[in-house]
């Protein structure tokens, strides 16, 4: 059941989180959070939405007669701490609007968002149907970083994933990879970005449960977590999200996302096994995709 604390409630997904990640201690702030946000931006917050997410807690805001619009207050952690710069450079453009951004302190940061309507998921359509409409938002959100940007780069990412994956499998003795499989896996996923054509803006975690229904759009993307690129790599969270589709016939799945993103096949099979290898030692079933698909 969702924890109260103050007449606040904790979302399960939120308090499942904080007991995954170590922040359990962090859910008893969020009242004080809300209350400073409340103020800062003169608005008035409901109860949060269920089950909601993992690392943030999330509910309906209005300012004044305009109750379009939601509360976002989370913990600060390294993937999202771009996530307003992103927000503000695509500007509504096939992403929710952001109205305003907050660090509230050491640990919290608050986001005023545009509320979407009805706020259902592309996850509750049929995947071929989701592929689409993420492949849409994908070609739209893949701009530019002007110059100066803050974000960081794709290979940044990669390096420090690749050697928290390493560390995981030498600590766990895991058999699920022999060690050739894990070695070229794992030196592609850090390999890969720099050899990319071009750069642009990446969401990183776009996937059908962060594509909303709305008034304004069709389908809104929420929950950036912004690096900037090689874009084959954006098309994998969605794959990796379709665990039917990616166990049976991997090619086959590439294939299709890579000609409505125009992207290289190959290319995308390459991250896809490297990907793979690199999430092993979190979902063990990636591991036979891994060996499935590996480069001969």
């Amino acid at each position: 059941m969702p924890k109260r604390e103050n007449n606040v409630t904790m979302p399960r997904a939120l308090v499942e989180g904080a007991e995954m990640w170590g922040h359990t201690a962090w859910l008893a702030t969020v009242p004080r959070a809300i209350a400073c946000v409340e103020s800062m931006w003169s608005i008035e917050i409901g109860a949060a939405f269920q089950p909601g997410g993992q690392t943030a807690w999330v509910g309906p805001a209005t300012h004044g007669d305009d109750d379009g619009f939601v509360v976002k207050i989370g913990w600060r952690h390294p993937e999202a701490e771009h996530e307003p710069d992103a927000l503000r450079l695509w500007d509504g453009d096939g992403a929710v609007r952001l109205s305003a951004a907050a660090v509230v302190d050491d640990e919290t940061f608050a986001l005023l968002l545009e509320r979407c309507r009805p706020g259902t998921t592309v996850k509750e359509r049929p995947e071929d149907e989701q592929d689409i409409v993420l492949a849409g938002l994908l070609r739209r959100l893949w701009v530019e970083p002007p110059t100066g940007h803050p974000f960081r780069s794709l290979q940044s990412m990669c390096e420090w994933w690749a050697d928290e994956s390493e560390q995981k499998i030498a600590a766990s003795g895991s058999r699920e990879l022999d060690s050739g499989v894990v070695r070229a896996g794992l030196t592609l996923f850090r390999e890969l970005p720099a050899s990319a054509e071009g750069e642009v803006l990446l969401c990183i975690d776009l996937h059908a449960g962060n594509v909303l229904a709305a008034e304004r759009e069709p389908w809104l993307a929420i929950d950036p977590k912004p690096y900037v690129g090689d874009p084959t790599y954006d098309a994998l969270q969605h794959m990796l999200n379709c665990k039917a589709r990616l166990q049976s016939d991997p090619r086959a799945f590439a294939d299709r996302i890579a000609g409505l993103l125009d992207l290289d096949p190959d290319r995308l099979m390459l991250w896809l096994f490297a990907r793979c290898v690199q999430e092993s030692p979190h979902w063990p079933w990636l591991a036979p995709v891994a060996r499935r698909i590996a480069p001969k």
